[in-house]
């Protein structure tokens, strides 16, 4: 992956995984999604490359388990 990493925010991951807000907590607090970075003391975070990454392992998951990529 080339796409240089920077910070996004709660909108932009729910766009990216097309995951609820309510799964994506639930999966971050099981650590099975990564976790966010405090911005400043009102504002969170997530690096998109972790993210990305995240979203690749799981397709290639799906691809090892016969299941659609």
């Amino acid at each position: 992956m080339n796409t240089p990493d920077r910070f996004i925010r709660r909108r932009e991951r729910r766009e990216i995984t097309g995951l609820s807000e309510a799964t994506l907590y639930r999966l971050e607090c099981q650590k099975k999604f990564p976790a966010r970075i405090q911005l400043t003391p009102g504002r969170v975070g997530w690096s998109l490359q972790a993210v990305l990454e995240w979203c690749s392992q799981r397709q290639s998951a799906a691809r090892a388990e016969g299941g659609p990529a």
